[in-house]
């Protein structure tokens, strides 16, 4: 079935919606809060089947973390919407003003961005923090999850359309593809002069395959091979507490550490520090010098490596790759200069961070570093719109052009230069 009256369908609830005023707008978001709350019930039991459907086809354990949901995790979406509730409307603002020699006063003002489309994986929270971030900057969104994701993406559109209707609100603002087709997605990129913006979050091969077909505008959230790098100078135990935190608090998110580059000098504390925390956990790929830094450390009286630890020989492949999984390749480096043109070659210009003492290490780092988020002595877990401020977030956006890094409200608007004269005209 074609999406096109889906398209002229939205087209014109965002006509209406960027004409509302900030109190209807979020009038509107909160009856969708509210009726997620009321409706979790039927939310949840939706989300048991996807995730019963998940496993049967064999999704790893870190993708399927993605695609759960419990109370606490409908409470967070809740929350979300609550705090893109209280943030300022980013419609309406005038960035910059100025009057020109002839008179002319000229304002520079965030205007709604319009109907956007977001292609995404899995993650059935995005669906509400998605609609409420467009909803609030007065844009309407088409929302295209996974197949995976199909039963939890229909119960929560319903919810929020019911809450808007129970707000006050403009219902057809948000809707769902919910075909499954690959044919939707190509409808979607080709969707020129009826969508204005397409949003792919998800792995390489769905981001690539947008980037390379669509004929309307595309804000490229990109996959996030991301590394730390331990200074010789580092606090070691503070190290091993920020490595198992980013590689294990969630392995399956896009800021989650792939890679970890240690100094030559660092080996012999950190290597026994990462084993007992690994053990039992996630399996290393090590290079030759951090794998002997192990044993060595066995050899010089430090603690047995744990027998659950798992350890393989890294390959050059190893460095490229997204594992969304309990892996963690270890590389070893002589300085921080080859740390940064180790992360420039493989990383994807996501979040990278260096754990250091030093401070001109760390302001090599930050400014050589080629990301959307760079962190000193810090987790990379942290590159997320709600850890950030934005309540919610559309994606991580690796581009540069128009919105880099976590994309909250003000990714969905664009700019309208007003000129006021008092009847001027050129010469």
């Amino acid at each position: 079935m074609s999406l096109g009256p889906v398209f002229h369908s939205l087209r014109e609830a965002q006509r209406i919606l960027a004409a509302q005023t900030r109190q209807k707008k979020d009038r509107a978001l909160a009856g969708a809060a509210e009726a997620i709350g009321k409706n979790r019930t039927a939310i949840l039991e939706a989300n048991s089947h996807d995730l019963a459907a998940a496993r049967e086809a064999g999704m790893k354990e870190a993708l399927l973390d993605r695609l759960f949901l419990d109370d606490r995790r409908i409470d967070s979406i809740i929350a979300g919407i609550e705090t893109v509730i209280r943030l300022e409307d980013p419609v309406g603002r005038v960035r910059a003003g100025w009057t020109m020699p002839n008179g002319l006063l000229i304002e520079q003002v965030t205007v709604p961005l319009g109907v956007a489309a977001i292609i995404y994986e899995s993650r059935p929270n995005v669906t509400a923090d998605a609609f409420s971030l467009a909803y609030k900057a007065g844009c309407a969104i088409l929302l295209r999850g996974s197949s995976s994701a199909l039963r939890s993406n229909q119960a929560l559109v319903q919810a929020i359309r019911g809450g808007l209707a129970e707000g006050e609100g403009i219902p057809g603002a948000v809707a769902l593809a919910e075909s499954g087709s690959r044919d939707e997605v190509d409808e979607i990129l080709g969707a020129r002069g009826l969508i204005d913006v397409v949003l792919p979050r998800g792995g390489r091969e769905l981001i690539r395959r947008v980037v390379d077909h669509a004929r309307v505008p595309v804000i490229e959230t990109g996959e996030g091979n991301c590394h730390i790098y331990v200074d010789h100078s580092a606090d070691m135990a503070g190290a091993a507490d920020i490595i198992e935190n980013a590689k294990l608090q969630k392995p399956g998110a896009c800021n989650a550490v792939e890679t970890v580059l240690v100094h030559r000098g660092a080996l012999p504390v950190l290597m026994p520090l990462l084993a007992a925390r690994f053990a039992g956990k996630a399996e290393l790929h090590c290079d030759g010098p951090s794998k002997a830094a192990l044993c060595s450390g066995q050899r010089n009286g430090a603690a047995a490596i744990p027998g659950a630890l798992v350890i393989r020989d890294a390959v050059e492949e190893d460095w490229a790759t997204e594992f969304l999984d309990y892996i963690l390749a270890v590389k070893t480096v002589e300085s921080t200069a080859q740390a940064i043109d180790h992360i420039n070659i493989y990383g994807t210009k996501h979040s990278e961070a260096i754990l250091t003492q030093d401070l001109k290490a760390a302001e090599e780092f930050r400014s050589r570093v080629d990301a959307a988020c760079v962190y000193v002595n810090a987790s990379t877990r942290f590159t997320d719109g709600g850890e950030f401020g934005f309540g919610a977030e559309l994606g991580i956006s690796t581009q540069k052009f128009h919105a880099r890094g976590p994309m909250g409200l003000e990714a969905l608007t664009t700019i309208k230069y007003l000129i006021s004269g008092t009847g001027q005209i050129r010469n």
